[in-house]
């Protein structure tokens, strides 16, 4: 527990922050509070979580719905948890479109509102920049299939970019007749300082 960091980078909770002392005294739902937020920090340890998965979680801990919204504000009030930070992070994991951002960050419960948020905040220039690269890296094998341009449109729109992003990638790598642009493929091995990796 004393590893612990919260979402806002400060250290990991005191005792005071997850129990109590156990004495005769304390009350059962106390107890159960303290127990509960405790299960909370290390859940929040293992990875960051949303509010609907970290609530859902909870519930496995209690029949007590008050109880868990109780111990989730409790964490988010400490800045153990925000959905902000984690659709940051979801927002700027490279080699993924658009389109998987909005997916994944449905899935684990984000508000719309906070979606759009994050896909507004992306550089549209870069996430083209990136389906570029990772089809130069790939135009090898894809030019072993069938048909190389629809092997590459089936290989970026599985990492969720939309079908202009895609286009423009083919455009760009292969020539019109599937052959690669070799500039492309060239500079898909060479690091920032121009040699090879």
């Amino acid at each position: 527990m004393g590893n612990l960091k919260s979402v806002a980078g400060r250290p990991g909770p005191c005792k005071r922050h997850t129990a109590g002392v156990n004495t005769p005294q304390r009350s059962g739902k106390q107890q159960a509070r303290d127990d509960l937020l405790a299960y909370a920090f290390r859940a929040l340890a293992g990875r960051a979580l949303t509010a609907a998965e970290l609530r859902t979680r909870l519930l496995r801990r209690t029949d007590d719905e008050a109880l868990a919204e109780e111990v989730l504000a409790r964490v988010q009030e400490l800045g153990y948890q925000s959905d902000a930070v984690v659709a940051r992070a979801e927002g700027t994991r490279r080699g993924v479109g658009g389109l998987r951002v909005r997916q994944t960050l449905r899935r684990r419960g984000v508000t719309e509102g906070l979606i759009e948020e994050t896909l507004a905040a992306r550089d549209a220039a870069e996430e083209q920049a990136a389906a570029v690269a990772l089809l130069a890296r790939r135009w090898s094998s894809f030019t072993r299939k069938r048909d190389p341009r629809a092997s590459a449109y089936a290989y970026l729109a599985r990492r969720g970019f939309s079908g202009a992003v895609i286009w423009a990638a083919l455009d760009e790598v292969a020539h019109p007749e599937g052959e690669p642009n070799s500039a492309h493929l060239n500079s898909a091995h060479l690091n920032g300082d121009g040699n090879a990796e």
